[in-house]
């Protein structure tokens, strides 16, 4: 069973195309044979035996009437008047060696039957030389005598109008067939993009339900759910901006006392300590925020990524940035901004040389980061991703932050249609690579 599965149709259009033909093609085959066995196997072999009766009868009377050739051309003349059998006497002449077979095997082998069983003679038969008659030769003394009788009187010649009919019948039934299950797949197919597309954050107002009524209930259930997602995502987005605005206003107010204050050690790390929970509560609301308020764009990647670097070199960072001309894919440029923004953050933070790469491969589009920093041990990827995950030793050392970076990079990529991956850098550090759709 896994074996016949291994091989089955993977897509709905394909099975049940094969649900409704595989049935039906299985059923013009029975009764295809059925009816050659059972009918038109049956009704050849008597036309057959009565033809080769006509046959020896005919033999008989010329060796009846061997000594009157008259005789012989007189029942020759009425066996054409009455049984459309053509009787010619060919003296001197021996049967023919060759024998062409037919493509239907059942009439050489239903006719020979018959010739058989009712001439002692020997004889020989060709069906395929002439399209509408039957080549017969019988072996009697002095010659040969040679019939030619219509194909009708020896085999049933309505056997292949009924096999067309058969064939034409699964044609147009396949081809209905198709027209039905494309109309019954193409809803489906439409619900899948639209849900693919808005899980990459893309916009689909112009989805509409269509299809059989369970289709209409899987679409309206996905509007459903995509309308209380944007309303969550609103909520969220309004939530944020109350906590930004009530967090920087204390904030802002110690700043400023801090400002008033006289010199000294107290002060100074009291302002260390400001700034870093300035930096937390940004790496929050990042990581928070996601991308509920920008819509996909179509931009160049390799534009967006230089400006990413060149911002990173303007703050003391040695950063190689490599890139094949242009490549345009739908994006938010401001996620993807602060994604990218991050890795390179988290490279020159671990170690004092980093490489961006944006390449596009046969089906995907892919930004990598890596870094000649002390690296991630590979059984610790999927923790590194993880939120507020700050893995310790040697990539802790004086590192700020509460270890958002790399999974707000996973989710802009994921949001994007996309994802992202570790592996060791050929620089000796880390490598993080975004895959994007193509």
């Amino acid at each position: 069973m896994a074996v016949l599965r291994r091989y089955l149709p993977k897509g709905l259009f394909a099975r049940t195309l094969l649900i409704i033909v595989l049935p039906v093609a299985l059923m013009q085959v029975a009764v295809a044979w059925s009816f050659f066995e059972e009918h038109w196997e049956t009704v050849t072999s008597r036309l057959s035996e009565g033809v080769a009766g006509d046959i020896a009868m005919m033999t008989r009377l010329y060796e009846a009437s061997e000594d009157a050739p008259d005789t012989f051309e007189r029942h020759a003349e009425m066996a054409y008047e009455t049984m459309r059998l053509s009787v010619d006497f060919r003296p001197g002449e021996s049967l023919p060696t060759s024998r062409r077979t037919s493509f239907f095997r059942t009439l050489d082998r239903t006719l020979r039957a018959a010739l058989s069983a009712q001439i002692d003679n020997p004889v020989w038969f060709d069906t395929t030389r002439y399209p509408s008659y039957v080549d017969v030769r019988v072996e009697v003394d002095g010659g040969v005598l040679r019939f030619i009788a219509l194909r009708e009187r020896v085999f049933a010649t309505t056997g292949h109008i009924f096999l067309l009919w058969v064939i034409g019948a699964t044609c147009l039934l396949t081809a209905v067939s198709i027209v039905f299950i494309r109309n019954q797949v193409k809803p489906i197919r439409r619900l899948a993009d639209a849900a693919e597309q808005f899980g990459r954050g893309q916009d689909v107002a112009h989805f509409r339900p269509a299809g059989a009524t369970e289709v209409r209930q899987a679409a309206h259930a996905f509007l459903e759910m995509r309308a209380r997602i944007r309303r969550h995502l609103e909520q969220r987005t309004a939530l944020l901006a109350g906590v930004s605005h009530d967090l920087r206003t204390p904030l802002t107010r110690l700043k400023l006392q801090l400002a008033l204050m006289p010199e000294s050690p107290e002060r100074e790390d009291a302002k260390k300590d400001l700034a870093e929970m300035e930096e937390m509560l940004d790496e929050y609301l990042d990581f928070a925020r996601g991308q509920a308020s920008e819509e996909t764009e179509r931009q160049d990647l390799v534009a967006l990524a230089r400006d990413v670097v060149d911002n990173a070199v303007r703050q003391e960072g040695q950063v190689e940035f490599l890139a094949d001309g242009a490549i345009e894919t739908d994006i938010r440029p401001g996620p993807m901004r602060r994604a990218l923004s991050n890795l390179i953050g988290n490279a020159l933070s671990y170690g004092d040389k980093a490489r961006v790469i944006v390449r596009r491969t046969s089906t995907r589009v892919e930004i990598v980061v890596e870094d000649n920093g002390p690296g991630i041990p590979e059984d610790q990827y999927e923790e590194a991703m993880k939120p507020f995950n700050r893995l310790d030793e040697s990539r802790n050392q004086n590192r700020k932050g509460v270890g958002l970076g790399l999974a707000i990079a996973r989710d802009v990529a994921r949001n994007h249609g996309g994802d992202i991956r570790l592996e060791t850098s050929d620089l000796g550090g880390l490598k993080a690579t975004i895959s994007l759709p193509g």
